[in-house]
C-alpha cells in the first residue's frame, strides 16, 4: 500500500475544478444566447392596450398587470442566473489559482455581483411581502 502524502488528491481536485469552469463557461456562453438571456427576455414586452385595445375593460388591465409583474420576475431571475454563473466562474478560477492570486478587478467584479445578487434577494422578499399584504387586505373587503 503507498502512503498518501495528499498532492494526489490536490491533482485529481485541480483536473476536476479545471473540468467544472469549462463546464459553467459553456453553460454561460449558451445561455446568453438562448430566449432565456436578459437580454431576449426584455424584448418581449406587451402593452396594455394589447389586451384590450383604447377602452377601459378591467379585467384586461388586470391580466397586463398580472403578465408585467410575471415578465419583471423573469427579468430579475434571468439576471440573477448570469450574475450567479459569473461569480461561480470567478471562484472556480480563484480555487484553481489560489484566491490571494485573483487580480483585483476579478475581486472586485466578485463583490459587486455579490451585493447585486443580495439586492435582488432583498427586493424580492419586499415584493413578496408587499403581496402577501395585498392578498390580506383583499381579503378583508
Amino acid at each position: 500500500m503507498r502512503p498518501d502524502d495528499g498532492t494526489g488528491g490536490l491533482k485529481v481536485g485541480l483536473e476536476a475544478l479545471k473540468t467544472f469552469k469549462t463546464r459553467v463557461d459553456s453553460v454561460l456562453k449558451t445561455f446568453e444566447g438562448s430566449p432565456g438571456s436578459a437580454k431576449k427576455v426584455a424584448m418581449h414586452t406587451i402593452t396594455a392596450a394589447s389586451f384590450c385595445g383604447n377602452g377601459g375593460f378591467p379585467e384586461a388591465t388586470g391580466l397586463h398587470s398580472q403578465y408585467t409583474r410575471v415578465h419583471d420576475r423573469l427579468m430579475t431571475l434571468s439576471q440573477s442566473l448570469t450574475l450567479q454563473i459569473e461569480a461561480m466562474q470567478i471562484a472556480v478560477h480563484g480555487a484553481d489559482i489560489g484566491f490571494a492570486n485573483l487580480d483585483d478587478d476579478q475581486r472586485r467584479r466578485f463583490h459587486e455581483i455579490r451585493m447585486k445578487i443580495n439586492e435582488q434577494c432583498a427586493d424580492a422578499q419586499k415584493d413578496q411581502k408587499r403581496g402577501d399584504d395585498a392578498q390580506v387586505g383583499d381579503g378583508d373587503i
